[in-house]
Parts: structure tokens; C-alpha cells; sequence
């Protein structure tokens, strides 16, 4: 059975949104202020590692725009491996590797059953939230920026409901960002 990390870059406030310089919000490549090489090799590490990769259509749309033209490791990893969209639009995806899905609880659930190492959720703020809501996430991978934002999409959506969550590891890089593993509690 695969484990499904949700693995996010997110604010000291909880935003999650454009930290890679998306056009259009205020603080667009907010996390480029706190880059370091040992944080690089981890984020390197958690995608080596894992077997696949599942995406909503607007991070697919910008990953797949951006890192078929890149070289490295990293690079060759994300464009090699398995890639797995939800999307009620996108028809023929053109990213090598790329699958589409329609029903999110179901058919992820399906690829959890599946052997294999961890599927990686990167981005995808709706995805990611009707993930929660089946609860279908193993793990949130959180690197946790020393910077508050004040505006933006949040990677917690608003609810009624408390979610606990159990701490399991905890660093620092040298950059000040803090790399947090949770996992859901459940009765």
C-alpha cells in the first residue's frame, strides 16, 4: 500500500499560495528569501524517494510548463516519473507519464492500494483539501518559511471540524525554514 505525503511550502501564517513567483499575487516567489543547499538536497531526497506524483490541473499546468526544459537531478526525476492529474477538464495530457483521474476519492484511493513507494501531492490547494476531506493524506511534509504574508490561499481550509495531528520529525536548515512531518490522528 502506497503512503500519500502532502508535501507544501507555507508560510509562518499558513498561506501556500504562488511561492514560486506565479504572476498575479503580491508575494509571488516568496520562498526564494530562504533557499539553502541542505534544504535543496532534502526536497531532492523526498522526490527521489517517492513513486509517483499526484496533481491538481493548475499546479500540473505550471510543473508541466516548466520542468520538461530543466536539467539535474531533480529535474529528471520529476519528468520521468509517474504523474497522475485530477482534473474534469484536461483530455490529453501531454507531460510524459501523465495519467488523468476524474473522481478524486476513489480513484486515489485505488492508487493507494496500489504497491509502490509514496505518492507526492505538491501544490494543489483543492486537491489537497478534498483529499482531506476523504481522508486520504498519510503525511503533510511542511517546510515552514520565517515569513508572515498576511494574504493569500491557505493550505488548511476553513471548517468546523478539528483535525488533530501527531508531530513525527522535525529540522532546520540553515536558511531559518523548518521542514515538519505531521500525521492525522485517527480514532
Amino acid at each position: 500500500m502506497r503512503k500519500l505525503i502532502v508535501t507544501e511550502f507555507v508560510s509562518l501564517d499558513g498561506v501556500m499560495e504562488a511561492p514560486g513567483g506565479e504572476e498575479g499575487h503580491p508575494h509571488s516567489g516568496w520562498v526564494f528569501d530562504f533557499m539553502s543547499p541542505d534544504q535543496e538536497q532534502f526536497k531532492l531526497q523526498e522526490t527521489l524517494d517517492a513513486d509517483m506524483l499526484l496533481l491538481g490541473r493548475v499546479t500540473y499546468d505550471g510543473f508541466s510548463a516548466a520542468w520538461p526544459e530543466r536539467g539535474g537531478d531533480f529535474a529528471a526525476k520529476m519528468n520521468g516519473m509517474r504523474k497522475v492529474v485530477a482534473s474534469t477538464t484536461l483530455e490529453d495530457p501531454e507531460w510524459n507519464n501523465t495519467t488523468v483521474i476524474r473522481d478524486v476519492a476513489s480513484e486515489v484511493a485505488a492508487l493507494k492500494e496500489e504497491d509502490g513507494g509514496p505518492i507526492l501531492v505538491a501544490g494543489s490547494r483543492t486537491l489537497v483539501h478534498s483529499l482531506m476531506e476523504h481522508d486520504l493524506v498519510d503525511e503533510y511534509c511542511l517546510l515552514i518559511f520565517p515569513v508572515v504574508l498576511g494574504s493569500g490561499d491557505r493550505l488548511f481550509p476553513e471548517s468546523q471540524d478539528k483535525r488533530s495531528l501527531e508531530l513525527v520529525d522535525s529540522r532546520t536548515f540553515s536558511s531559518g525554514v523548518t521542514a515538519q512531518t505531521y500525521r492525522p490522528v485517527r480514532a
